[in-house]
């Protein structure tokens, strides 16, 4: 603008202005329409979220990123192009969700859908928008990247993390709670807080002080047998997903005896992470693990005492934790969680606990979903002595995970009983209720 405004000044000062009196036309109109694009560009970019011109960044500077951006969306957009449920369906769209979602609320992610319950709305979520990010794209195939989905390609990939931390941080704000919100969450009874289990809500000055809130006592969650080790509890208020053996390779074998090929989340030692002293001590044993809801107490425990070995925390790569889809049936996200191992690529805490008779049991909370954030207690320390139902740490906000890994010695039975006799699914147990037993002897 300023360049174009010089030279219409010098062409009024001389005697060529009547001559260019058309070039002076040109010369102001693509001055104005200049100003008139930056004013626009400008005005639409201040508009967009701290995260969000980040992204534009990427995606502009990166021509495959945003060819396979464009292309998940537009696969989205196939599976279901309802805007009310699937609001992101071009590019310019996709940018302005990633701005409201920046400080937006957990069950508010869809804003223009119904749904009856907050859990409900925290649900969909927490699906919705790796939708998006989890669609399986050609481009990908042999790459070794989980289901071939673009949130695991760089740079996109550290940005959806970046993203989900500063979301994260948000959710840790004064901001993020209020008395409507927990009204909502008190009117919902899947939330539990009209049974009186918790603390004084007035303690809940956020969002995630809410989600990882307290029992108000110790006695809201009785511990079975809590002398006798050989008795295994559940290490929080959770839903068992099975058992599934290990082979002498330390990995993960269904109950055919085949390995699962998804990547590396088959292999015991990577779960719990090459650089720990006990990597190889669970060839033969078992793993079980337990999916938490949104609306769980989002404390863990120990579920057997002992002597704490070691204590790390490992960082994941940052996906959603199983594959979303679109359930047209139902009108509503859903995940498929059916396969040993898609809880092991996030953010995960992973202790060794040695027990009097059973040998080395690994303890394993996972992180999933869009913050993937764990936290253990100050006093979970390699040295410290611990009792079945102590307090192991928490969750912050997103769905969550608990494995359990034991030595083949220790002999684990799983007794969850299963929701009915026409069941697949076993039964929601709170912590300290009794998850299964050990046969075997140190």
């Amino acid at each position: 603008m300023t360049y174009s405004v010089l030279i219409i000044t010098n062409l009024l000062k001389n005697n060529y202005m009547k001559k260019s009196y058309f070039i002076y036309l040109c010369l102001l109109f693509i001055a104005i329409t200049c100003t008139s694009c930056n004013i626009i560009n400008s005005g639409k970019k201040t508009n967009y979220g701290e995260k969000t011109l980040e992204l534009i960044e990427i995606v502009e500077n990166n021509p495959n990123i945003k060819s396979m951006l464009i292309a998940s969306i537009k696969k989205a957009k196939e599976i279901n192009s309802d805007k009310n449920t699937n609001p992101a369906q071009t590019l310019d769209e996709y940018y302005e969700f990633i701005t409201w979602a920046e400080k937006s609320m957990p069950w508010n992610f869809l804003p223009d859908a119904e749904y009856s319950e907050l859990y409900d709305k925290i649900d969909q979520s927490l699906n919705y928008f790796y939708f998006i990010n989890d669609q399986p794209l050609p481009e990908l195939e042999g790459k070794g990247y989980y289901n071939n989905s673009l949130q695991y390609v760089e740079p996109y990939c550290s940005w959806l993390t970046d993203f989900n931390n500063a979301w994260g941080d948000y959710l840790d704000t004064e901001k993020s709670w209020n008395e409507n919100y927990y009204q909502m969450a008190l009117a919902d009874k899947k939330f539990g807080l009209q049974n009186g289990w918790y603390e004084n809500p007035d303690n809940w000055n956020s969002f995630n002080r809410f989600f990882s809130r307290y029992l108000k006592s110790p006695d809201e969650r009785p511990i079975a047998s809590p002398e006798d080790n050989s008795i295994v509890v559940s290490p929080a208020d959770s839903k068992s997903q099975g058992v599934w053996e290990i082979d002498s390779n330390s990995h993960i074998v269904q109950k055919q005896g085949v390995v699962i090929k998804s990547g590396t989340l088959n292999s015991i030692e990577k779960l719990i992470g090459e650089d720990s002293e006990y990597e190889d001590e669970f060839a033969n044993g078992i793993l079980t693990h337990s999916f938490l809801d949104v609306n769980d107490y989002h404390r863990y425990h120990f579920p057997l005492g002992g002597t704490i070995k070691e204590v790390r925390i490992i960082d994941g790569a940052d996906a959603s934790g199983c594959l979303i889809t679109w359930d047209s049936i139902n009108n509503r996200y859903a995940y498929d969680a059916s396969v040993p191992g898609w809880q092991s690529v996030e953010v995960r805490g992973c202790v060794i606990l040695e027990t009097e008779d059973y040998g080395l049991v690994a303890l394993l909370p996972v992180g999933m979903s869009q913050v993937c954030s764990i936290a253990f207690e100050d006093n979970v320390k390699a040295g410290t002595p611990v009792a079945k139902g102590d307090m192991l740490g928490c969750f912050y906000f997103g769905g969550s995970d608990y494995i359990i890994i034991f030595h083949e010695k220790a002999g684990f039975v799983l007794d969850v009983p299963k929701e009915n006799e026409n069941s697949q699914s076993y039964k929601h147990l709170l912590m300290g209720e009794r998850i299964g037993h050990l046969t075997g002897n140190w």
